[in-house]
């Protein structure tokens, strides 16, 4: 079995993948705003030997036929949040090989300032940034804030292929990886390795220099999710690591194959693309005391929370759908990978799963053992390269998976266990030996010969 990449999956507020459980006990992502508790995560992460923390983002919030229902504001389903961007920058100082993985959206800002952003961090942080493409599955409400008029979903992903031309020609081709030379006597950059942009386009427009030169990176490690065909097209062609949610192995490894193959209909290598997929887990020290636990956790949620949450991801008011509606007859011009996932579902059913896990996995509940064993099980049977930790509970669920399950797969050889002091973020993911994007991918045909 080959070894797996770790990543874990947070928000910076205080409920996560449409769930409630701030209110929990043993729950403290009320503290979301608290850098401390950020600082404190990142250390944990970093001792155990996760390859990157991942940070999702949304700039929308929960409608209910166009009203904020109060039980949204009331459990923080969406609202409040802070930007992952600042909080990553907050944890430069106190990580040396964690890769920082930042959610950005394509459609509701200019891609010059979102270039710079994240090239600002790559230098900083030594090449472990990652950047979560996303077109915005909140867009309906999004769209509001920004006074910007509404985009269908498949436009939405014409945009993002744009938006990463734009990106890629700054971030490869407007200044030479050797262009700095911090010459004392006179010249600090050599003017024949700058060179000027000029995109005008469908959706963007841009002409100028790149504020950030070459980064340790170049182009930052790009994440993306999306089960819909325009997502797995936009994957095959420019993920490197890629997420396909949770199921079964079955369905996973369909998924799994299916974006691998349009990576090589792009004319990239199937290896070139890492994917991964969620794994959620309560641990008990029986498995009576896993189910007890778990059934806490549940005891936190309610119908109206369910109904708000699924809302704010799909614009869908399942409460105004008999039970035994079929999911395929509904439709959605925003997140259609919450609505795809579950086509062979009803809306009683998807309404009961929601309140399980939300957008997330479905938990694994059992003993330390156990967990391992079906982790192992899933990477097999989905032919998975990594997994995304998604903890039920934060710190408890990390912190538990850290101290019971990470040995029992460090000793089955599942998780590699060396020094990967030095590397960047690229490096570590995808083997490569190479800080920068490969000549496969669309980036380097921006870069100078």
């Amino acid at each position: 079995m080959k070894h797996l990449r770790l990543g874990l999956f947070e928000n910076v507020a205080a409920n996560v993948g449409g769930t409630v459980t701030w209110r929990h006990e043993d729950d403290q992502r009320h503290r979301f705003d608290d850098l401390r508790y950020w600082r404190d995560l990142g250390e944990v992460l970093e001792d155990a030997g996760f390859d990157f923390l991942f940070l999702g983002d949304a700039w929308g919030w929960a409608e209910v036929d166009g009203v904020r229902p109060p039980v949204a504001t009331e459990e923080s389903l969406d609202l409040p949040r802070l930007d992952p961007v600042v909080v990553a920058s907050a944890l430069l100082s106190t990580t040396r090989n964690l890769g920082l993985v930042v959610t950005g959206s394509v459609l509701v800002e200019p891609p010059y300032a979102f270039v710079r952003r994240m090239a600002t961090l790559d230098h900083l942080s030594g090449g472990r940034l990652g950047w979560n493409i996303v077109t915005t599955g909140t867009a309906e409400t999004a769209v509001r804030a920004f006074g910007m008029d509404m985009v269908a979903h498949d436009e939405r992903y014409a945009m993002a292929e744009e938006f990463l031309e734009v990106a890629y020609a700054y971030w490869e081709g407007a200044w030479e990886p050797d262009a700095l030379t911090r010459d004392k006597r006179g010249r600090f950059a050599d003017p024949a390795k700058v060179h000027p942009v000029e995109h005008a386009g469908r959706f963007f427009r841009s002409q100028g220099y790149g504020n950030a030169p070459y980064s340790p990176q170049g182009t930052p490690v790009l994440f993306q999710a999306g089960a819909s065909t325009a997502g797995r097209r936009l994957a095959g062609r420019h993920g490197e690591a890629v997420f396909i949610g949770s199921g079964p192995a079955a369905e996973l490894r369909r998924h799994a194959s299916a974006v691998r193959a349009e990576a090589v209909a792009a004319g990239r290598a199937a290896s070139d693309v890492q994917v991964m997929a969620a794994v959620s887990c309560v641990i008990g020290a029986s498995p009576g005391d896993a189910r007890r636990r778990h059934t806490s956790v549940l005891q936190c949620q309610t119908p109206e929370a369910t109904v708000a949450s699924y809302a704010m991801f799909t614009g869908i008011d399942l409460s105004a759908h008999p039970p035994g509606t079929p999911m395929a007859d509904l439709r959605t011009e925003l997140s259609r990978t919450q609505l795809e996932r579950f086509a062979d579902l009803t809306v009683g059913d998807v309404l009961d799963a929601w309140r399980t896990h939300g957008v997330g996995a479905q938990p694994i509940v059992g003993t330390a053992q156990e967990v391992a064993d079906e982790i192992c099980a899933l990477a097999e049977g989905a032919d998975l390269d990594g997994i995304l930790l998604s903890p039920v509970l934060q710190p408890t669920s990390t912190l538990e998976f850290v101290e019971e399950v990470l040995p029992l797969l460090r000793a089955r050889g599942v998780l590699a266990d060396g020094d990967r002091e030095g590397a960047t973020l690229r490096e570590r993911l995808t083997g490569s030996g190479s800080p920068v994007l490969p000549r496969t991918h669309p980036a380097a045909a921006h870069r100078r010969p």
